[in-house]
């Protein structure tokens, strides 16, 4: 059976389009099986409906044309249990559905199996056969191996249009809602305009130059265009972006500098093949060698080589690069979006952005979030190539897409952007007032940052501090590590900004998905693998010339403090200050005249859990990592869409290992506080109020949302809701419990507005 799978799977993979794919897998299906009829029924969602797509052995002029409700007949019963069905004579049971068209009268045996992926029904694939008999348990488990197999490739038919082509010529301008992952929060609603790819590298075949010096001055004039295309789109930006945003522009032209990635592709023309044929050759070897290193981060830089290669190519050959139509409130689409797509949008045009991969830690999310743009992150499913000048609502906090919505849909996200926008103007009155319970416990309210473009708008906010700044972000932007001199003018522009506030700037925390793309690290597990801390400690030359700009930032100022990432022992923080007293040392020597920084660690993992207070007698104050957390106690990847739904931070677990934190840092009369996503949400909050975290740390956009929440509470109320909730034995109960207190409390809006 295993052969005879493979030769399905391979057949149906090779077939010349999905039509034809389908008429294959019936026939194929049925021959290995020896059964009398095999039938594949897909799910038209925007309808409600299974429609018959491919068959051997029923009326074949019914493919198209029959279409069963969602909960009705064996097919219906099949997708609404998610299980085989497997019955003797399918005229007798219950949930029998006569269809004419079919002329099925004949066939009694019936065997239907789920095609399922992602939890979601694509369809149902059924067998049948003249006599009456129950299929027996191995041929039950090929047909379910078998839709489990095809899965993907129908999803990839979904992904790409093909499937709703088979239902009719319409299904596209239906409304369709598609899931991802949430990029940059906010609501956009405009146009769509597709990004197509450029001209394919991959089939420009091989050539012998008729004459090398004209394809290397060819090549020297296509580089040169490129990198007036990257300038000019730097300077499109300047006014948005700050300067180290901007310097990946920069990146991309020192790439394609003759000296570097020109210098690659002369030596093959040299060796006897055509610019355009050059430049596929090292472009794609570069591409693969990105690609198959098992790092996201660096897998996601194969997209900027092979764009930079695409560029390049359209120059050589002498054609103007396919720009989308852009509106005036543009949703913009692509497969794999570059930083550049985002550039050559009109200045104030770009409503939306949907990428369909890529995740949360992209180059394009990163500028996304910098520049206020909802985005939504790898809608694996969305067909791109069907939504260009198409209707679209982009939901950037929940990662929804909405195409072609209904009037009423429309005025709904309408009003929930009106509102969230009156909201917004009404918490301004909060900025100067501080984070205060109606029983006078304070507590403060600090901002995570990591781009400039922050710091204007957390002073604006109100922040009376910087809780976490990821220095990671500078390193992440540039080709090579930026030098000592570069760290310093960074981190004192950011303590000037905030004296006489606190700024807590983060160690180099690179690693997992955040692998620095001249600094390659190729690990089968990289988030428990070689990251934060354990890189730096490991090159005490990178974590020196860091920590020595920080202190060196600091002269003149006393708000500097300095936290180490991804803790797992003490030996950890013992080596880390032997090294910072080390650098405070040799500053000092220099001349500057400085105090030591506080020193501080991230419990992100669950051993920091467990020795909070061993970590809390070596150091100034703790700060929990909540995204982190989450994501290693619950083993949960929280940028994997396939088990998003499983990632909340208001799990049982977490919230007790959030206690015990709080508990090991307070019993040595150390600051305890918490940074990420969860300081941030509205139905967390109050629960991280009652547990006794002494400052949240959340984004900028957060704060006066997260204030008015604790000014609307008493301290005595969060601390029977923390009781409340200790007793329950899931997240999604405590986070109902959560937002209905909100709702009594009068702060419904702040769940989501317009709810």
């Amino acid at each position: 059976m295993l052969n005879t799978l493979r030769r399905i799977i391979q057949e149906v993979s090779s077939a010349q389009d999905f039509r034809e794919a389908l008429k294959i897998m019936v026939k194929r299906i049925a021959k290995a099986l020896d059964t009398q009829a095999c039938s594949i029924f897909l799910l038209d969602r925007r309808r409600g409906e299974y429609v018959l797509t491919a068959t051997q052995g029923l009326n074949p002029q019914a493919v198209g044309k029959i279409r069963i409700p969602m909960m009705q007949g064996l097919v219906g019963l099949v997708g609404e249990r998610e299980e085989p069905i497997n019955i003797d004579d399918a005229a007798k049971h219950p949930r029998y559905l006569h269809i004419p068209e079919a002329k099925e009268e004949a066939f009694k045996a019936f065997l239907g199996t789920p095609v399922i992926y992602h939890r979601h029904v694509l369809g149902v694939l059924i067998v049948q056969q003249h006599d009456p008999r129950r299929y027996d348990e191995s041929e039950e488990a090929f047909l379910v191996t078998l839709a489990a197999q095809l899965a993907a490739i129908i999803a990839h038919a979904e992904a790409t249009g093909a499937v709703a082509n088979l239902f009719d010529s319409q299904a596209g301008v239906c409304e369709a809602t598609y899931s991802g992952i949430p990029g940059a929060p906010g609501v956009g609603i405009g146009t769509g305009a597709v990004v197509f790819p450029l001209q394919d590298l991959s089939v420009i075949p091989d050539r012998e130059p008729e004459n090398i010096d004209d394809e290397i001055k060819l090549l020297e004039e296509a580089l040169a265009a490129a990198r007036e295309d990257f300038r000019q789109l730097g300077e499109k930006l300047m006014s948005t972006l700050p300067a180290e945003e901007l310097e990946l522009f920069d990146v991309y032209q020192r790439i394609l500098d003759s000296s570097n990635l020109g210098a690659e592709i002369v030596i093959e023309i040299r060796a006897g093949n055509w610019a355009q044929g050059a430049l596929r050759g090292v472009v794609q070897a570069h591409v693969e060698s990105l690609e198959n290193v098992e790092n996201e981060y660096l897998q996601e830089r194969a997209v900027d080589i092979r764009d930079l290669g695409h560029r390049v190519l359209s120059y050589l050959q002498k054609n103007d690069r396919f720009l989308p139509h852009y509106h005036d409130r543009t949703i913009l689409i692509g497969e794999t979006l570059t930083a550049a797509d985002l550039a050559e949008v009109p200045h104030g045009c770009l409503a939306g952005i949907i990428s369909a991969k890529g995740s949360s830690s992209s180059h394009v999310a990163i500028l996304a979030r910098a520049m206020g743009v909802p985005t939504v992150m790898g809608v694996s499913d969305v067909p791109i190539h069907d939504l260009q000048n198409k209707e679209i609502i982009v939901d950037g906090y929940y990662g929804q897409v909405y195409v072609a919505p209904r009037l009423s849909l429309r005025q709904e996200f309408e009003q929930l952007k009106k509102e969230e926008e009156q909201l917004d103007a009404s918490l301004e009155i909060l900025r100067d007032k501080p984070a205060e319970t109606k029983d006078g416990h304070r507590i403060m309210m600090m901002v995570n940052t990591g781009l400039g473009a922050d710091v204007g708008l957390s002073l604006a906010a109100g922040a009376e501090g910087v809780g976490l700044y990821r220095t990671e972000i500078p390193f992440l932007i540039r080709d090579r590590f930026p030098s000592g001199s570069e760290q310093r003018v960074i981190y004192r522009q950011l303590l000037a900004s905030f004296t006489p506030r606190p700024v807590t700037m983060r160690t180099l925390d690179v690693g997992g998905d955040k692998a620095l793309p001249y600094f390659p690290v190729e690990e089968d597990n990289p988030f428990l693998g070689w990251r934060g801390i354990r890189i730096t400690l490991d090159h005490p030359d990178i974590f020196l010339v860091q920590v020595r700009a920080m202190m060196r930032a600091s002269e003149g100022y006393t708000n500097l403090r300095i936290m180490l990432p991804m803790i797992t022992d003490v030996s950890e923080v013992d080596e880390a200050q032997r090294l910072l007293k080390k650098a405070y040392n040799e500053v000092c020597e220099e001349g500057t005249i400085i105090e030591m920084p506080q020193v501080g660690v991230m419990i992100e993992v669950p051993s920091a859990v467990y020795q909070a207070r061993s970590l809390a007698k070596r150091v100034d104050f703790l700060s929990v990592g909540s995204n982190d957390l989450t994501q290693y106690i619950l083993a949960v990847d929280r940028n994997n869409a396939r088990v998003a739904n499983l990632y909340d931070s208001l799990h049982p677990a977490v919230l007790r290992a959030l206690i015990q934190v709080v508990e090991g840092g307070h019993q040595e009369g150390k600051h305890v506080s918490i940074c990420g996503e969860m300081a941030g949400d509205p139905a967390a909050v109050i629960l991280l109020l009652a547990i006794g975290f002494d400052s949240l740390s959340m984004s900028a956009s957060s704060l006066s949302r997260m204030k008015w929440v604790i000014r609307e509470f008493t301290l005595t109320k969060a601390a029977k809701l923390l009781q409340d909730v200790l007793g329950m034995e899931s997240a999604v109960m405590i986070r109902c419990h959560m937002e209905l207190a909100l709702e009594r409390e009068g702060l419904g809006g702040l769940v989501r507005a317009g709810r």
